[in-house]
């Protein structure tokens, strides 16, 4: 009886052990996540945050024959030139989570929009300078209905 009794107690003993390492490593990782984001420079800034989508009204294209040609750039220096439709400054097409913004930010930078959520820098826009962000909708129904919004977002910018 004495040795089973005993057997008994170590296993409880061991299996309080077990679970308590456990809790205890579930709890740093969930209480206590890494200060410091490794390769990007983190930091808080208050914005000016607008919205648009691919169509012409947002990125500045038209039709070259009236509603059956090719898009081409409406205005700018670009004008009269093949526009190739939802795609960024960066190359990547554009989707929820595209942001246009300031070349001081490079592409890659991520951002933290409230109301939007994370997205990244893939995009340039003309008016788009200073803190002032531009955030990527799949309609114009959606854009106009984000209108413009002063917000404090949270940058990583990616360190050189």
């Amino acid at each position: 009886m004495v040795a089973e009794r005993s057997f008994g107690a170590r296993r409880a003993a061991t299996l309080t052990i077990l679970i308590s390492m456990i809790v205890i490593f579930l709890a740093g990782c969930c209480l206590f996540p890494s200060p410091k984001r490794r390769g990007y420079e983190r930091y808080e800034r208050t914005m000016v945050v607008t919205a648009y989508d691919a169509g012409p009204e947002s990125c500045g294209w038209k039709r070259k024959y009236g509603c059956i040609g090719p898009p081409v750039y409406a205005y700018g220096p670009l004008k009269g030139q093949r526009k190739k439709v939802g795609i960024t400054a960066s190359g990547a097409r554009a989707k929820k989570g595209t942001i246009a913004a300031d070349p001081r930010y490079p592409f890659g930078t991520k951002i933290y929009v409230p109301g939007y959520g994370w997205g990244e820098v893939q995009d340039r826009g003309r008016a788009i300078r200073g803190d002032h962000l531009d955030v990527f909708f799949a309609s114009r129904k959606d854009a106009l209905k984000w209108g413009r919004q002063t917000l404090k977002v949270i940058i990583l910018k990616p360190k050189r």
